[in-house]
This record gives C-alpha cells, sequence and structure tokens, in this order.
C-alpha cells in the first residue's frame, strides 16, 4: 500500500500518487490550491476566532488539510481538539522529510506534526492533536463518544478506488460524530456520496469552483446535520445543488456503496453496488451525461 511516487502539481507545491490506488492524493492542478479551496475556505474559520473548535480529518495523508487548518488558527489564536485517521505513516514520513512542504507553515506546524508521526500525541496550551493509526473504519470507534465534531474532513482516495470509506454504514459513523452545526467536507461530488449523506438526514451543498478554474462543475459537497438558514450565515464557497447536480441524484450513478458489518473488501463492495445498479430502475448515468453536457472526467460517480 505504501508505494509512492512523488507529484509536482501545477502550482508549485509537492502530492504523490498511490501506485496500490493508481491516483494521485490531489488534483494536478495544485496540492495547495485544491486544499485551500475544497476544505480550507469552506470551513469558514473565522467563526471560531479565539474559541474551541473540535476537528476529525479522516485520511490525514500527506497532513495538507491538518496543516492548513493549523495555520490559520495559529494565526486567529484559536482552541483545537483535533483526531486525524490514516492507515499509512509514509506519506507524513514524506511531508516532514520535505521541504517545500514544510516551508508553506508556520514552524508550529512541523513541531506538531513531527510529535504526532513520532508519539501519535501533540498537546500544548491551545492544541490537542491526537493520530489514530489503522483503518478508520475501526479507529473512528476509538474516539470518546462524547466528542463531536464542528469540522469533519472527508479526503479519502475516490470512492470506486476505494469505497471502504464511502458507504452507508461508514458515513452513518461519521454522521454521528458531527455537531448540530457541524459542517462534514468532502472533495467529492460523488451522487453515490451525495444521496448517501441526504438520506441520513443532511443538508448537503456543492462547494463552488474557483473563477478562475470552471473545468469542474463543483469543487465538493458540504454536509450539515441540522440545517437552520436563518443562523448560518451567507457563504460565498458553497450552494444548494443546481437542477443538474439533482438529477445527477436521481441516475444509477446514486446507487450507495454498502459494506454492512464495515469489514468488506474493495471488491466485494464494488461488484455489490455493479450488481444493484443492474437491477435498478433509475435513469442511466449516460442519460444524464448527454442530457447536460457532461464528459467523465469533470465529476465522480
Amino acid at each position: 500500500m505504501s508505494e509512492l511516487i512523488e507529484v509536482l502539481t501545477k502550482d508549485g507545491s509537492y502530492s504523490l500518487r498511490s501506485v496500490f490506488f493508481q491516483e494521485n492524493f490531489h488534483s494536478l492542478l495544485g496540492a495547495l490550491e485544491e486544499t485551500k479551496l475544497k476544505f480550507t475556505a469552506p470551513s469558514d474559520l473565522q467563526r471560531f476566532y479565539g474559541k474551541s473548535i473540535n476537528v476529525l480529518d479522516i485520511c490525514f495523508g500527506l497532513g495538507y488539510n491538518s496543516a492548513s487548518l493549523l495555520n490559520e488558527l495559529i494565526n486567529q489564536k484559536s482552541y483545537l481538539n483535533l483526531y486525524a485517521l490514516e492507515i499509512d505513516k509514509k506519506p507524513l514520513e514524506y511531508s516532514l522529510s520535505n521541504k517545500s512542504f514544510l516551508k508553506l507553515w508556520a514552524p508550529k506546524v512541523k513541531k506538531i506534526f513531527e510529535s504526532v508521526y513520532q508519539k501519535d500525541y501533540f498537546e500544548d496550551n491551545f492544541f490537542k492533536c491526537s493520530l489514530l493509526w489503522g483503518d478508520a473504519r475501526e479507529k473512528i470507534n476509538i474516539i470518546p463518544s462524547s466528542i463531536k465534531f464542528d469540522l469533519i474532513y472527508l479526503d479519502g482516495f475516490s470512492p470506486q478506488k476505494c469505497p471502504q470509506l464511502w458507504t452507508i454504514e461508514f458515513l452513518s459513523k461519521v454522521k454521528e460524530r458531527l455537531n448540530s452545526q457541524g459542517y462534514l467536507i468532502t472533495y467529492s461530488s460523488s451522487a453515490a456520496v451525495r444521496n448517501t449523506l441526504r438520506n441520513l438526514g443532511l443538508e448537503i451543498f456543492t462547494i463552488k469552483p474557483s473563477s478562475n478554474n470552471r473545468t469542474f462543475w463543483s469543487q465538493g459537497t458540504i454536509a450539515i446535520s441540522k440545517f437552520d438558514k436563518n443562523k448560518l450565515k451567507p457563504n460565498i464557497n458553497f450552494e444548494k445543488l443546481s437542477l443538474m447536480e439533482e438529477e445527477h441524484l436521481l441516475t444509477k450513478a446514486s446507487v450507495p456503496y454498502r459494506d454492512q458489518d464495515l469489514n468488506s473488501s474493495k471488491e466485494d463492495i464494488i461488484n455489490k453496488r455493479l450488481n444493484e445498479q443492474f437491477f435498478s430502475n433509475l435513469v442511466s448515468t449516460k442519460k444524464w451525461r448527454e442530457k447536460w453536457g457532461m464528459t467523465k472526467s469533470s465529476f465522480k460517480s
């Protein structure tokens, strides 16, 4: 699982490619840019200025999402309780040896990363960070049930490459950990993922593409458990799903991934879904693409 290839992205930041998953950790347009556009900006961290915040980072990887989060919170003197889940130590090992990566952040970020790499833990007057190594389906159970998260980042490999982290059963566990006004944020615009989140009772929104990148119709998804439009301030980073996106949820692409006992293999999960899609009466995803003039590269189903 750990065979990794270094990748230099277009914004000058480094990423990795997993040989096992045959997928890059980030878009080739920019690892740093993707982190800021798809995770940091939609988090609206100013809400927590001088306050405490609980964050769960699922699939820590190279650490871009957590590093960007820490960097912002250092500047605004917020208190953070961070839990991160990751199965492989090699990406973090790479980050700690990459000077270009470390230069992106305040020196304290390196100190925190070194501590969680060596001791799985860091704590000072502002930050308390725990990194749980292993299968996220198991390790999420170690987090005390009393802790509810204001932000949950879900940044695993794509549903078709790593369906284990996008099933009804796992997402249900994730949803249970979300604060009433908390945000679950993911880069995925998969119809299966969005439909599952909606069926779990979450209000879903699309992360708007940046003005200089209209190649994709969405940068990802935000799900909120108890959405109150009167309390939620207008956010320039996300909005309600478009008609096109809503129709995507009525196609066979919306058939969920299932993992009843949370221990199924990738192959079993994929095959079960393919079988369910075959017998489904939903509209074919191909027809949806044709109607809206979409290409396969513009979304992940």
